[in-house]
C-alpha cells in the first residue's frame, strides 16, 4: 500500500496555519482512497496551532523559537541559540519520521524547519502568501524545491524564478460554496437587505472597530453588519453595539466564516493574504484597511494588487480618526460601484483555472513520485 510522509511547519497566525491546512487535507483527500498518510505538524506553544491542537485533525509537535525584535539588541540575544536549539530538534524529528516532503507556509516556526530539511537534503517546498515573500522565503527560495506563490508580484524579490510557480493562496473549500440563500437565513436577514461584513481577523483589528463602532448609528435602515471583531475586541464591541449588531452576528472569530462570506454584499477588511484569498474566493468586493505596522508594509502592496484590478477601495489606517467606513461603503452600495466591483473580483476568480490547493497538491504529488490511481 502506498503511503505518504509529510512534515508541514507554518504557523504562529492562522494566516500560515490555514494554507498549510488546506494543502494537508487536499494531499489526504488524494492519497487515503489509495494509500496512507503520516502528516505532522510543526509549531510553537505561542501560535494558533498550539491553541487549536485538538481540532488540528494532525500530530502537533512543538519547538521553541521566535522572530527577531524590533524593539532592542536585548531582546534577541537568545535568537541565535533558539534558532539553533530548534534547527536542531528539526533534524532529529525529520530523521525519526524520513518524510517524503516538508511543507512550509510561513511564520517563525518554518526557518529552522526547512533549513533542517535543506541540511539533511529531503525535499522541501515554500508555499508564500504575500506580494512581498517574508524573510525566510527570500533566504531559502533557492535551496528548496519548489516555491508556490500568492501572488505573482513576488518574484522579482526571489533569487531563484525557475521553481516558483503562482498559484494563489490555499483556503478551505468551503469557501464560495455556500448559497446566498442559507447564509442570509442563518443570520436571520432578509434577501433583499445589505449587508456589511466587517473582518477583525483572528488577532482582532482595533482601528478598525473603533471607527464602526464610532459610527454605527449612522447604519440605514435596511442595512446589516456582520461583525467578526477577534477576540482582543469583542467584550467592548458587544457592550458598545447595542441592538444593532447582536446573536449571530457578532462574534470574535469563526470556523465557519465562509457563511458571512456568502451572506454579505461587500467587506470591510486588513490585507492578509488569507483574507483576501478568501474574498477571492467568496467573490466578495472589498474596503481594504492594510495593518501599518505589516512587515516591509505588505498587506498595502497586497491590497494594491485587489485595487489595482478594481475590485477592492483602499483606505489607510491613518486616514481612520477622518473618515467613516460605515459611510463609505455605504456610499459603494448606493451608487452602484459595488456592481463594478463584483465584476472584477469574479474575472480576478475566474482566471484561476485551479483552487490553489490543487495545483499545490498536484506539484507535490508529481515531485516525490507518487503514482495516482484511476480513483
Amino acid at each position: 500500500m502506498k503511503k505518504l510522509k509529510a512534515i508541514f511547519a507554518g504557523g504562529g497566525t492562522g494566516g500560515h496555519l490555514y494554507p498549510a491546512l488546506a494543502i494537508a487535507n487536499k494531499l489526504r483527500s488524494i492519497v487515503e482512497p489509495q494509500g496512507e498518510i503520516d502528516f505532522r505538524f510543526v509549531g510553537t506553544r505561542r501560535g494558533v496551532e498550539y491553541r487549536m491542537r485538538d481540532s488540528l485533525g494532525y500530530p502537533l509537535t512543538l519547538i521553541t523559537v521566535r522572530g527577531l525584535s524590533r524593539k532592542g539588541i536585548l531582546r534577541n540575544i537568545l535568537f541565535p541559540f533558539l534558532l539553533i536549539g530548534s534547527t536542531l530538534k528539526s533534524m532529529l524529528l525529520i530523521f525519526r519520521i524520513s518524510p517524503d516532503i516538508v511543507v512550509g507556509t510561513g511564520g517563525y516556526v518554518m526557518g529552522p524547519v526547512l533549513m533542517a530539511a535543506v541540511i539533511m537534503n529531503r525535499r522541501c517546498v515554500i508555499q508564500e502568501q504575500n506580494s512581498y515573500p517574508g524573510v525566510t522565503t527570500r533566504q531559502l527560495a533557492h535551496r528548496v524545491d519548489k516555491v508556490f506563490l500568492g501572488f505573482g508580484e513576488a518574484r522579482k524579490y526571489l533569487k531563484k524564478l525557475s521553481e516558483t510557480i503562482e498559484t494563489g493562496n490555499p483556503v478551505k473549500e468551503s469557501v464560495g460554496t455556500v448559497s446566498r440563500e442559507k447564509a442570509r437565513e442563518y443570520f436571520g436577514f432578509d434577501i433583499d437587505d445589505k449587508v456589511i461584513l466587517v473582518l477583525g481577523g483572528s488577532q482582532g483589528a482595533s482601528s478598525i472597530n473603533n471607527n464602526i463602532l464610532g459610527h454605527l448609528e449612522t447604519l440605514p435602515d435596511k442595512y446589516r453588519i456582520i461583525w467578526q471583531t477577534g477576540e482582543r475586541d469583542y467584550k467592548e464591541v458587544a457592550a458598545k453595539a447595542g441592538g444593532k449588531v447582536s446573536g449571530r452576528a457578532l462574534f470574535s472569530f469563526s470556523d465557519h466564516i465562509e457563511t458571512a462570506y456568502a451572506a454579505a454584499d461587500i467587506a470591510i477588511a486588513r490585507a492578509g493574504a488569507l483574507t483576501l484569498a478568501e474574498l477571492e474566493a467568496a467573490g466578495l468586493p472589498s474596503v481594504l484597511v492594510p495593518y501599518p505596522y505589516a512587515t516591509a508594509d505588505h498587506q498595502k502592496k497586497n491590497a494594491e494588487v485587489y485595487v489595482n484590478a478594481g475590485a477592492s477601495f483602499l483606505i489607510y489606517d491613518n486616514e481612520l480618526d477622518e473618515v467613516s467606513l460605515i459611510k463609505g461603503t455605504v456610499a459603494l452600495l448606493e451608487d452602484g460601484s459595488v456592481v463594478k466591483m463584483k465584476d472584477a473580483i469574479d474575472k480576478m476568480r475566474r482566471k484561476r483555472k485551479k483552487p490553489a490547493a490543487d495545483i499545490i497538491a498536484d506539484e507535490i504529488l508529481s515531485l516525490v513520485g507518487f503514482e495516482r490511481g484511476d480513483n
